[in-house]
């Protein structure tokens, strides 16, 4: 395989590694939004805190893994994104920053007003960030990024019916990751009833998000014609019958409380969609720009691969060690 599509490939899974994992993070915060009063949502929260709690730092590593490959990989995508795109962008920064903040602040305020508003500062960070990083992702696959420093619209160019569709879609994907990650979660820990209540939620956020993801495509049949025909008639259309196959497989596999294996669905659902989305648009990154003429050269690529196959022999069982170890059953 060509350096270009190795390197594709490689940013698409720090990217779906970012979308499963940090999603999962982000939809924490949405049913901590959404638990309720300080009294009869504080063990929803606290469950939200245990689980997320070691390791919702460590997911930014994807995030930041897919910018810095961006930026070394394919630069003129990178400087048409970061310009046309920099007011999401600095919105999604900004929640980021101001939901790392909270939540490490909240957990050590004694203060009642200081947890209501260092809270409300972390579940409206949940649901901001994935909602601006979705518009990004809806400017893109619309085409409405053209190639060039600052050349497309400022706000026309993520304030449209597909990055509108996406950003809600994000919202919706990371709740129903979530929702499907604490039902586990409060099963290992004996809490039956706090499993039970996740469990309705991943039931009923799987079904808006099954909706969500019709509406988007009959939004991008009329917004963005070209990727509609790619991605029901060309090579993602595997990719969406994978989607929709493992959605109804994990509503059916949470209907009977199969909390572990319901996490692979969830994942291969998610991905598809992610999948599909890229499938369709290869080989065209921006309108006019393939990816063979926006790669780096040979040399820059070889050395970028190379320096990440030895930085993956130490992240990867580190962060395996991670999610292992906060995975065990509680006693």
């Amino acid at each position: 395989m060509p350096l270009p599509e190795i390197m594709l490939a490689v940013l698409w899974v720090g990217l779906s590694a970012y979308v499963l994992f940090g999603g999962a993070d982000f939809g924490g915060g949405v049913w901590d939004l959404l638990a309720g009063r300080a009294e009869p949502g504080r063990r929803q929260r606290a469950l939200v805190e245990h689980s997320i709690g070691p390791i919702w730092e460590a997911n930014h590593v994807w995030l930041i893994f897919v910018i810095v490959l961006m930026w070394t990989g394919i630069p003129p995508v990178f400087a048409a994104v970061a310009s046309t795109l920099y007011i999401p962008l600095t919105l999604a920064a900004l929640g980021i920053i101001g939901r790392g903040a909270a939540f490490a602040f909240r957990k050590v305020s004694t203060e009642p007003w200081q947890r209501r508003l260092f809270g409300a500062t972390f579940a409206f960070s949940s649901v901001a960030t994935p909602f601006f990083l979705g518009t990004l992702a809806g400017a893109i696959a619309s085409g409405r990024v053209p190639p060039g420093i600052a050349r497309g619209d400022l706000v026309g160019s993520w304030v449209n019916p597909t990055s509108l569709v996406a950003g809600a879609l994000a919202v919706g994907t990371a709740a129903y990751l979530a929702a499907v990650f604490l039902a586990r979660d409060a099963q290992r820990g004996g809490a039956d009833d706090l499993a039970e209540g996740f469990r309705r939620r991943a039931l009923g956020c799987g079904a808006v998000v099954g909706a969500l993801s019709a509406a988007g495509l009959l939004v991008l049949r009329a917004d963005a014609p070209g990727l509609f025909a790619e991605l029901t008639s060309g090579g993602a259309l595997p990719f969406l019958v994978l989607s929709v196959v493992a959605g109804l497989a994990s509503l059916a596999l949470m209907w009977r409380r199969a909390y572990l294996a319901v996490r692979i669905t969830a994942a291969l659902a998610v991905l598809g969609l992610l999948w599909g989305w890229g499938v369709g648009q290869y080989p065209v990154l921006l309108p006019g720009v393939p990816l063979a003429e926006a790669t780096a050269t040979g040399s820059v690529l070889a050395a970028t691969l190379g320096a990440l196959a030895v930085g993956a022999l130490l992240l990867l069982p580190s962060l395996w060690l991670l999610y292992a170890v906060f995975q065990r059953e509680r006693r």
